[in-house]
């Protein structure tokens, strides 16, 4: 059986429902029905991009070789009797057969479904193909070593750097169950490999569960996987230490810096200072639940926050970016004697630079139409904006792209502190 795709599914952290999460919960199950979609097949539809007389085009390629002397030679043939240009190989061995995975540049008028059968007369089975770009010219070794060192530096780096290892997927953490700190559904210390899901122990004990439907996982990715997974682990708990004194127009100083659960006092006292009313802008429900979950909200596994606070050294504010796909949700909450001062804005200016600079094509924001702060502060990005009312919930949607590279590129180092 031959499978071709070029799109499969988003990295998509699944949290755990809260009570003040029961309007937001519809509106992700709304936009995840939006975009559910079957594999799409290669070269096909609508979309397809022109071609250019004598331009070539990447791809990625696996397919499954006997492992027996030739074969791959057989195979090789084939692609060069298409005028293929094989970049890279990488060998997956398995206990029958061997995964070989390839970069190709193949001839821009040669379609996905033209060197899939080619691979498919020459011996290969359960061929997998999809476009590729220059990202993919930089060999396994260095690419790895790169989202390790990413990965040491900042704990929140965990779920993309393992989208960047294994593609486009699904990534959900579950935590450890109440009282003994054990891991769900007995996953064992070193893990569990079925096909299209793996299941790796978290650092805190849980499970990090990635799935990819279209196209199974090999050993090797699941070592490399497992590997990358134990790395964050035994560096702990971990934010970048840096951090930015800004002056407002009225002349006080803010610091902004990233934050996570070892903030949880501070972000606890921030809520008891804050309304009623700005408790419910910012959580769409029950103002006693609010504070409930914020040990989830400022964990690294689940996005990254940023924290301001005053030269005293109270925190009066939180932004949280927050892994949800190529549409990562941004969320804000400033204290109320704080608000109307710019801090929101500086808060969103700089999730969005995180955003672009993580690769996120688009972020959203799920607030109400009487939040005419947060509303204002989405259309100061100076980004195109889509609206979508969801039961009673306004959903505002920033397409990045070009704009947000450019912006997060302006940001700097002051985007991530």
């Amino acid at each position: 059986m031959t499978r071709k795709v070029t799109e499969v599914s988003d990295l998509n952290d699944c949290r755990p429902a809260t009570p003040w999460q029961r309007v937001t919960g519809a509106v992700h199950a709304w936009r995840t029905r939006r975009h559910e979609h079957a594999p799409p097949t290669g070269d096909t539809g609508s979309s397809a991009p022109e071609q250019v007389p004598g331009a070539s085009t990447l791809w990625r390629m696996r397919t499954t070789v006997k492992d027996e002397p030739g074969s791959l030679a057989v195979l090789c043939t084939a692609l060069a009797e298409h005028r293929v240009d094989i970049l890279s190989l990488q060998t997956h061995p398995l206990a029958a057969g061997t995964v070989d995975e390839f970069l190709l540049r193949a001839p821009g008028e040669l379609p996905a479904s033209g060197i899939a059968t080619a691979v498919r007369t020459a011996g290969g089975t359960d061929t997998w193909i999809e476009r590729a770009d220059a990202h993919d010219l930089v060999d396994a070794p260095t690419r790895v070593l790169g989202l390790a060192a990413r990965t040491a530096v900042d704990a929140a780096e965990l779920p993309l750097a393992l989208r960047q290892l294994l593609g486009r997927c699904t990534i959900r953490s579950l935590p450890a169950q109440a009282g003994g700190g054990r891991a769900p559904d007995g996953v064992p210390v070193e893990g569990a490999l079925d096909e299209t899901v793996m299941r790796l122990r978290g650092p805190e004990g849980g499970v990090i569960t990635v799935e990819r439907p279209y196209l199974p996982f090999t050993p090797t990715e699941f070592a490399r996987a497992r590997a990358l997974v134990e790395l964050d682990a035994r560096l702990g708990p971990r934010v970048p230490h840096g951090r930015d004194v800004l002056t407002l127009a009225e002349g006080r100083d803010i610091t902004v810096r990233r934050a996570d659960t070892r903030d949880l006092e501070a972000a606890r006292a921030m809520h008891e200072r804050c309304s009623d009313r700005t408790l419910k802008l910012r959580y769409h429900g029950p103002v006693g639940d609010a504070g409930r979950y914020l040990n989830h909200l400022l964990s690294p596994r689940y996005g990254r926050t940023l924290a301001v606070q005053t030269a005293s050294g109270r925190l009066v504010g939180l932004g949280h970016l927050l892994w949800d796909g190529d549409e990562t949700e941004v969320a804000l909450i400033v204290e109320d004697a704080w608000q109307r001062r710019g801090v929101g804005a500086e808060l969103l200016r700089r999730l969005v630079g995180m955003a672009g600079e993580a690769g996120c094509s688009s972020v959203y924001a799920v607030t109400q139409a009487s939040n005419t702060g947060m509303v204002a502060a989405m259309r100061g990005l100076e980004l195109p904006l889509d609206y979508q009312v969801e039961e009673g919930t306004l959903v505002i949607t920033a397409r990045l792209g070009d704009a947000a590279a450019e912006q997060a590129a302006s940001l700097g180092n002051a985007s991530a502190p």
